[in-house]
């Protein structure tokens, strides 16, 4: 059990300068912060899980949203009507949604954005996918 706790107490104490580092937000930051948080719940195995899983959630920084939702509002995207609820997930249309470059001063790669039901969100282009709703 002390083992257990040793272990996490290392991999904890590694990735807190990356944890610093990672402030900036994307999918780096997503995968520090699910990193250290998975290793908290569950140790060496809970951090490799929650590594994974932040960098899939990973975009922008909290701190980020509202400066990126005024960019958008500032470049008048059109807003693409989607009948169903825009959440982390849900999968775009292939036709009707065009997706924009995420400016490069928001540290976000390989991600796309575009505007649906009025809300901003960060798209996976080649899937369609929402990875981020920016409220």
């Amino acid at each position: 059990m002390s083992m257990k706790i040793l272990l996490a107490g290392a991999v904890l104490a590694s990735l807190a300068p990356a944890a610093a580092f990672a402030q900036s937000g994307g999918a780096a930051a997503g995968a520090t912060t699910g990193a250290v948080g998975g290793a908290i719940v569950g140790g060496p195995v809970g951090a490799a899980v929650g590594g994974v899983t932040g960098a899939i959630v990973g975009g922008l920084a909290d701190q980020q949203q509202p400066q990126f939702r005024q960019y958008v509002t500032t470049q008048k995207v059109p807003s693409y009507t989607y009948r169903e609820e825009v959440r982390v997930g849900a999968v775009l249309p292939e036709s009707g949604v065009t997706y924009y470059e995420v400016p490069a001063e928001y540290k976000v790669k390989g991600y796309r954005y575009t505007v649906v039901n009025n809300t901003p969100v960060l798209v996976e282009p080649s899937s369609r996918k929402v990875v981020q709703v920016i409220r």
